[in-house]
C-alpha cells in the first residue's frame, strides 16, 4: 500500500476536472474519509474538490443523503442500490458536477455468504449522464481492502471523465 500513489491518481483526477471545469464530490462508508484525505493531499486541490460525505451507519445514510431505509433493509448497505442512491445524495447536497460512491465490507468480519469480506460496491456519477455502478471484490487485511476500493474510485473516476 502507497498513499503516495494515491495523491499521484488524485493529481491526475485534478488536471481532468479543471480541465472540464468540474468539481467533485465522495461518499465513503467503509473507506472513512480516505479518498476525501488522498483528494485534499494535492496542493491545489480546492480548485476542483467540493466535498466529503462519510456516512458509515445507516442512520447517518438515510438522515444526510437520502437513502431509503426501506433500501437498506432490503439490500443491504452493501449494494449498487444504496451506492447509487448514496452519490446521488451526495450531488444533490453538495451541488457538485461528479460523485463517486463506495460501501463495501472490510473485514475481518462482517461478511457473509453473499457479500463476503473484501466486497465493495461503488457508483459514479458525472453531470448529466447516466450513473454506472460496480461491485468489485478486494483481497486481503482490513487496510488492503480499503486501500484498493480508494484506489478503485478514484481511477474510476478518472475513467469515466475521459470518456465524457
Amino acid at each position: 500500500m502507497n498513499q503516495e500513489k494515491l495523491i499521484l491518481i488524485s493529481a491526475e483526477l485534478g488536471e481532468l476536472l479543471k480541465e472540464k471545469n468540474l468539481s467533485l464530490t465522495c461518499v465513503e462508508s467503509c473507506t472513512g474519509g480516505w479518498v476525501g484525505q488522498s483528494i485534499t493531499s494535492v496542493p491545489g486541490s480546492s480548485e476542483w474538490f467540493d466535498s466529503s460525505f462519510v456516512t458509515y451507519s445507516y442512520k447517518a445514510k438515510a438522515q444526510i443523503l437520502g437513502v431509503s431505509s426501506n433500501d437498506l433493509d432490503t439490500f443491504g448497505a452493501v449494494s449498487e442500490e444504496i451506492a447509487r442512491q448514496m452519490v446521488s445524495g451526495a450531488i444533490n447536497k453538495s451541488g457538485a458536477d461528479v460523485g463517486v460512491a463506495i460501501s463495501g465490507i472490510a473485514g475481518p468480519a462482517g461478511g457473509t455468504e453473499s457479500k463476503p469480506v473484501g466486497t465493495v460496491c461503488f457508483a459514479w456519477k458525472v453531470a448529466l449522464h447516466p450513473l454506472i455502478t460496480s461491485t468489485e471484490y478486494f483481497s486481503g487485511n482490513r487496510d488492503e481492502v480499503r486501500f484498493s476500493s480508494v484506489e478503485r474510485a478514484l481511477l474510476g473516476t478518472i475513467d469515466i471523465l475521459k470518456q465524457h
